[in-house]
């Protein structure tokens, strides 16, 4: 087990944003084509995944992202016990999943952070280190986008109007986060 160290050590706050990281949140991606490995994650997790690209799929507890054609990541809508990683649902993903041998489970909890950001400047903040235009992007809740943000790959997920999550791999989440700080204060 990693031991979980908080990137963002402060909820940041500016006209019209607030930066914070959500941690311990459980994060999978899991990889798979056939009709049946569909039909087990339905089944293991009641939860739908997402078909169509750049979406996403929401339950109770769990939010799926279209990544690719056979690629989700699959996080808790809920904070984890710090003093564990061994996550229930993980465990019966790789029951149903890995050893019947029709798809893959990875657990990338400690590869990426998870910020969360509010205000209504989000995409301006966005839109001074992307190449990507946000235009269609900020009105559509559930949203998903892989870019690159400060050159620094990102997966941005449109929570609701004015909310987003944005994960990060770990070892750039400090320099993006810094750039954040930068930019916002800018704006």
């Amino acid at each position: 087990m990693l031991n979980y160290t908080n990137v963002v050590k402060e909820e940041k706050f500016y006209t019209g944003l607030q930066m914070k990281e959500i941690k311990p949140v459980m994060k999978l991606i899991i990889r798979g084509k056939k009709r049946d490995f569909l039909s087990a994650i339905g089944k293991s997790l009641n939860l739908l995944l997402p078909n169509e690209a750049n979406t996403s799929s929401r339950s109770d507890k769990l939010t799926a992202l279209w990544l690719s054609p056979d690629e989700w990541m699959i996080y808790s809508n809920e904070t984890l016990n710090l003093d564990n990683n061994d996550y229930e649902i993980e465990n019966l993903l790789r029951k149903n999943i890995s050893k019947t041998n029709l798809g893959a489970v990875t657990d990338v909890t400690d590869q990426f952070v998870l910020i969360n950001i509010k205000g209504d400047k989000i995409f301006d903040l966005f839109e001074t280190g992307s190449p990507y235009n946000f235009n269609d992007f900020r009105n559509k809740e559930g949203s998903v986008t892989q870019t690159i943000l400060a050159k620094i790959d990102v997966i941005i997920h449109s929570l609701r109007q004015n909310e987003v999550n944005l994960f990060v791999r770990r070892s750039f989440s400090q320099h993006l986060f810094s750039w954040m700080n930068d930019s916002a204060s800018r704006l």
